[in-house]
């Protein structure tokens, strides 16, 4: 099962949690968040991909972090639209068409999301990432009904996000062992494994990897 961090912040904890090997790491670029990173990602090395993750960020903005930053992967996490996504596309691709870079395009879920709203986004982006709705964008530490991903009837992979902890591992087996979780590209966790925000517990995450 492949691990995505999120919500990285402080330079030693990230030193830290590279060394359990998730995946993916995912560092913020939202002023409004916590968890906002500021600093140089050049500096951590690692086999791991890096995910700068946007809320409703201009073009420019993201364009000028992936440069600096080298990431591997943007996550669209506020209101972007199909148009703004292949804008976004086309503008990365201009500056380097010999890079690919992907996107993951999140969306909060709830009784009254309706699924077939991806159908204008699937050609632009790599995956889909769903997260609770909640009051933030992320980071809410809240969990949805993962039943209702019966109604998605795609094939885009999707990492699967909102209120993961330790205490998820019995529902994140059986989740894995049903059809709902085909398309389940990556778990991705955040708050539920923070001593406050950005700072992760590694005893936390080391406990479960192991217990996954």
């Amino acid at each position: 099962m492949r691990l995505k961090v999120c919500g990285m912040k402080y330079q030693d904890n990230i030193t830290d949690v590279v060394a359990l090997e998730p995946e993916y790491l995912g560092f913020i670029f939202y002023e409004r968040s916590p968890r906002n990173f500021v600093g140089d990602l050049a500096q951590f090395s690692g086999s791991y991909k890096k995910v700068g993750v946007f809320v409703d960020a201009s073009a420019a903005k993201i364009i000028d972090i992936c440069s600096s930053a080298n990431l591997d992967l943007i996550q669209l996490h506020g209101d972007e639209t199909p148009g703004y996504c292949y804008d976004l596309r086309d503008a990365l691709e201009s500056q380097n068409s010999d890079y690919h870079i992907e996107l993951i395009k999140a969306f909060a879920v709830d009784e009254s999301f309706d699924f077939r709203g991806l159908k204008a986004y699937e050609d632009v982006v790599d995956y889909f990432l769903f997260d609770t709705k909640g009051k933030l964008p992320g980071g809410n530490g809240i969990a949805f009904d993962w039943n209702l991903i019966a109604d998605y009837n795609m094939k885009k992979p999707f990492f699967l996000s909102g209120g993961i902890g330790l205490e998820s591992v019995e529902d994140l087996k059986a989740f894995m062992a049903s059809e709902l979780s085909a398309y389940c590209h990556a778990i991705d966790i955040n708050s539920r494994f923070e001593d406050k925000p950005g700072l992760k517990n590694i005893k936390k995450l080391n406990l479960f990897k192991k217990e996954l």
